[in-house]
């Protein structure tokens, strides 16, 4: 049943309030999405800071960016690949010294459809090394500033979680055995999933004041497919974008906006985003959650491993 709570248009950034006190944090943010949300924020003259990989794409989207909303609009980037996590340690010291409060990290970059095995100088799978383990570092490092603003951590999942083996593998996380483009994105954002709700639960055991909140774009026309996926892929993602079973980068922006900004978003242990046809399009709202995505013992296990893999281990 689809969710009514924002009516039958579902939420758009129409509900959003001054923001003028508020710090966002984003990666990913100088393309699709992410770039969509931070144009959101801006216009309601939040503190946007990027997380970019490329500093030439970065420097040319706030030249955009304050094109349209004029010289002092308050957005910068800290150059960041999440793929190595020396720079993710790096970047986030930098916010850490220049942004006195956050209100939101928005978990929003990732990579997808790798085609043939990619492993990155941490000698991690790319796709969950870029998409799960880099976040997973990011976040630890930036939560105490989250909590201090009474924060909201979001984590941009995708509806690919359904498919592949629906668990980790954990007997061969780097897939050298099996190795194919699908399941191994499927099982990055997934854990990327598992990740946030395993959060929100030592959260509550540790009584901090950080709300996790999950949300997916559905199928939005950003470059995701185009930039990652093999030729075939990319094609038919291109035909794809240009029928109406795929939505825009905006709309695809609406809920990691709502997520980061909603006061009337109350249920953590959910899956937000398009609530229409397969909810890969439509209305924003909370859409369906299978139990999988949040099966205890995984995400648990899960958590320790990327403690264990990364060396980063969070004190909560």
């Amino acid at each position: 049943m689809a969710d009514t709570t924002f009516g039958s248009k579902g939420w758009t950034p129409d509900r959003l309030p001054s923001l003028a006190t508020k710090t966002y944090v984003i990666t990913g943010a100088n393309a699709g999405a992410g770039f969509q949300a931070t144009r959101a924020l801006l216009r309601k003259g939040a503190k946007v800071v990027m997380l970019n990989r490329s500093a030439e794409k970065s420097t040319a989207a706030i030249h955009e960016l304050k094109k349209e909303f004029g010289a002092n609009a308050d957005v910068s980037f800290v150059r960041m690949d999440l793929s190595d996590l020396s720079s993710v340690r790096a970047a986030a010291e930098v916010v850490l010294q220049t942004a006195p409060q956050i209100d939101a990290l928005i978990c929003n970059a990732a990579i997808a459809q790798v085609p043939n095995q990619e492993l990155t100088v941490d000698g991690f799978e790319s796709q969950l090394g870029t998409n799960h383990y880099g976040h997973f570092v990011l976040c630890g490092m930036l939560f105490d500033r989250i909590d201090a603003a009474g924060g909201r951590i979001v984590v941009v999942a995708s509806l690919g979680y359904k498919l592949g083996s629906r668990t980790i593998q954990f007997d061969d996380m780097n897939w050298d055995n099996n190795y194919s483009a699908n399941p191994v994105y499927s099982q990055s954002k997934l854990a990327q999933m598992m990740f946030a709700y395993e959060l929100q639960d030592r959260i509550k055991a540790a009584n901090k004041n950080v709300g996790v909140f999950v949300c997916h774009p559905g199928a939005s026309a950003t470059s995701l497919i185009s930039t990652s996926g093999n030729r075939l892929t990319r094609l038919i993602w291109w035909m794809m974008t240009k029928t109406p079973m795929v939505q825009t980068a905006e709309q695809g922006s609406y809920p990691e906006v709502m997520c980061a900004t909603e006061a009337a978003l109350t249920e953590q242990r959910a899956l937000y985003g398009p609530t229409g046809r397969m909810e890969a399009v439509g209305p924003v709202g909370r859409g369906t959650l299978e139990p999988h995505a949040y099966d205890k013992t995984t995400m648990s296990r899960l958590w320790s491993v990327s403690e264990d893999a990364t060396g980063f281990n969070w004190s909560l």
